[in-house]
């Protein structure tokens, strides 16, 4: 059954560093679509420059799975859109975050925290060995117990989100900090996913097991959802027992 996919990219940095063009000279968005190459998705690309800031209803309506990376532009994103597409995870939609999504406006809508975390960027990078935790989930089929990712930003504990359904995934960084960095979460009938590898000035999304992860990420997020059931609030006249 093909997915479809919405790969959702602010694109603000491509556009305005030329360090970051250089890496990813068709965005962000097209490294992840690339590496999803050879899975049976349909992709489509928007961006925050999109008309009705690549949120409309109609998209929406026919995707089953959304990505989003965001930076500099959370607060940029309108509410009226943050409100459709938390409706339409709550109805099924499935939802992979990247990276600095966490402080997005979405990712702590559906959170309900600050999402802050523990940071660190070095011109050079940290070493990020990113762990498996969970081998047996889906998320994690055909990763090795560990892979390194030889330049990134560090991300640390503590991380101010609600508890975990499961953790998949947990990274190491050279100067010793850990990371919850593969997350899953349920809201309603919606499916998501934290995923934490990937700043804008390192290649990390031309790295093959993180492209295979975010594939995996995005299978186990789909759900049916044309059918699914919507939980309305209702009114229950009659007592069950009298």
């Amino acid at each position: 059954m093909t997915i479809r996919v919405t790969i959702w990219n602010e694109g603000r940095h491509e556009r305005r560093d030329a360090p970051v063009a250089k890496i990813y000279p068709d965005g962000m968005d097209g490294a992840i679509a690339a590496g999803l190459k050879g899975r049976d998705f349909a992709i489509e690309r928007r961006s925050i420059d999109d008309p009705e800031q690549g949120l409309t209803q109609e998209l929406l309506d026919r995707t089953d799975v959304l990505t989003w990376w965001g930076h500099v532009a959370h607060d940029e994103v309108k509410d009226e859109y943050i409100d459709r597409v938390q409706q339409r995870i709550l109805a099924g939609m499935g939802l992979v975050v990247l990276h600095s999504g966490h402080h997005s406006k979405m990712f702590r809508r559906m959170m309900g925290t600050n999402c802050n975390l523990a940071w660190r960027e070095l011109p050079e990078g940290d070493l990020e060995r990113v762990w498996v935790t969970n081998p047996s989930h889906p998320i994690a089929e055909g990763v090795p117990p560990f892979f390194e990712i030889p330049q990134s930003e560090m991300y640390g504990e503590p991380f101010d989100i609600p508890a975990a359904d499961e953790i998949i995934f947990m990274s190491w960084y050279k100067g010793g900090e850990v990371f919850r960095s593969g997350l899953t979460f349920h809201r309603g009938l919606g499916r998501i996913f934290y995923f934490s590898p990937g700043h804008e000035t390192f290649p990390i999304y031309h790295h093959p097991m993180v492209q295979h992860v975010i594939g995996n990420g995005i299978e186990w997020a789909m759900r049916p959802h044309s059918t699914a059931r919507k939980l309305d609030n209702w009114h229950r006249k009659e007592p069950i027992h009298r």
